[in-house]
C-alpha cells in the first residue's frame, strides 16, 4: 500500500505531461481537419465548407487552451513552476491563424501554372455596374475544380445590392438533372468606374478574411455589354460570358485570336455553350 501511493504521487508528476499530450494531439488532429474542409470550400465556392472549417480550427484552439490549463493546474497542485495558461492559448491561436491566412492563401495557388513571359493583364478602363447586372451565360472558361460537376454552361445573375455591392447566383447543371447553385457577393476594388471586382462565396461574418475574396477582372467588354471576358491577374481562370445562350462561329474566331494577343491560351478553353 505504501508503494502504491508513491507509485501514484510520482505519477501526479508526471500527469501534467500525459494530461499535455493527450490534449495536444487532440488539438493537432482538428486543425488538420479543418484545414482540409476550409481548402475545399474556398476551392469549391461551398460556404457551408469555409464555415465548417473555421469552427474546426477554432475548436483547436479552444482545445488547445483547455489543455493548457489543465496542465497548468496539475503543475500548480505540485508545486511546480508552469507556464501562463494564457500566454499558451495566445500561442496557440497566432499559431492557427498564421495556419489559416497560409493555407487558405494556397488554396488557389497549388494548381496555379508557371507564369507565361506576357504583359501584365489589365481590366477594361470603365465599368457600367449597373449595365453589367443581369443574367450571363457561360460560353466557354479555363476547366476549373468548383465547375467540375457542370454538365453545361453555368448561368450567373447578378444584381446590385443597396450598399452598392452585388449579389452573384451562379447555377449550372449538373448529369443527374439537378442545379447546383452558389450564392455570393462581389465588391468593387479601386475608384467609382473601375473593372476591378472581388467576389466572395465564403459566410458574410467571414468577409474581413482577405483570402475569402477572389479577383474578377472584367477584361475585355463590347460597347452593347453583350460579351464579356472574365479573369484575374494571373492568368489561372478564364470564363467567356455572353447575354445569348450562344457565340456564332466568326465571332468565336475573333474572340480566340484577342484572348491570345491577351496572354491567354484559347486552346485550354473548355467550350460550354454549343454553337449554334
Amino acid at each position: 500500500l505504501f508503494m502504491s501511493r508513491i507509485g501514484a504521487r510520482h505519477d501526479i508528476g508526471l500527469q501534467a505531461e500525459r494530461t499535455a499530450l493527450a490534449w495536444s494531439r487532440t488539438a493537432a488532429a482538428v486543425p488538420v481537419n479543418g484545414l482540409l474542409v476550409l481548402r475545399a470550400g474556398l476551392t469549391g465556392q461551398r460556404s457551408n465548407l469555409v464555415g465548417a472549417g473555421v469552427v474546426l480550427l477554432l475548436g483547436a484552439a479552444v482545445i488547445h487552451v483547455l489543455g493548457a490549463r489543465r496542465r497548468h493546474e496539475l503543475l500548480a497542485a505540485e508545486g511546480a513552476a508552469a507556464p501562463s495558461a494564457r500566454l499558451m492559448g495566445l500561442c496557440a491561436g497566432v499559431a492557427l491563424l498564421a495556419c489559416l491566412f497560409g493555407f487558405a492563401a494556397t488554396a488557389h495557388a497549388g494548381d496555379t501554372p508557371a507564369a507565361a513571359p506576357h504583359a501584365s493583364l489589365v481590366a477594361i478602363p470603365t465599368l457600367d455596374l449597373p449595365r453589367y447586372m443581369g443574367k450571363w451565360t457561360e460560353i466557354a472558361r479555363y476547366p476549373n475544380r468548383f465547375q467540375k460537376q457542370c454538365s453545361g454552361p453555368a448561368v450567373a445573375t447578378y444584381s446590385l445590392l443597396p450598399e452598392g455591392t452585388v449579389r452573384v447566383v451562379n447555377r449550372c447543371p449538373q448529369a443527374d438533372g439537378k442545379v447546383d447553385e452558389a450564392v455570393g457577393e462581389a465588391r468593387r476594388v479601386g475608384p467609382l468606374g473601375s473593372a476591378q471586382l472581388q467576389v466572395r462565396f465564403a459566410p458574410a461574418w467571414l468577409s474581413w478574411l482577405p483570402m475569402v475574396w477572389g479577383n474578377y477582372w472584367v477584361v475585355e467588354l463590347d460597347e452593347a455589354y453583350q460579351l464579356a471576358v472574365v479573369s484575374e491577374p494571373t492568368r489561372e481562370y478564364l470564363w467567356v460570358l455572353s447575354r445569348q445562350p450562344n457565340l456564332s462561329a466568326p465571332a468565336w474566331a475573333a474572340l480566340t485570336l484577342r484572348l491570345q494577343a491577351m496572354g491567354f491560351e484559347p486552346a485550354r478553353l473548355l467550350r460550354t455553350a454549343a454553337p449554334p
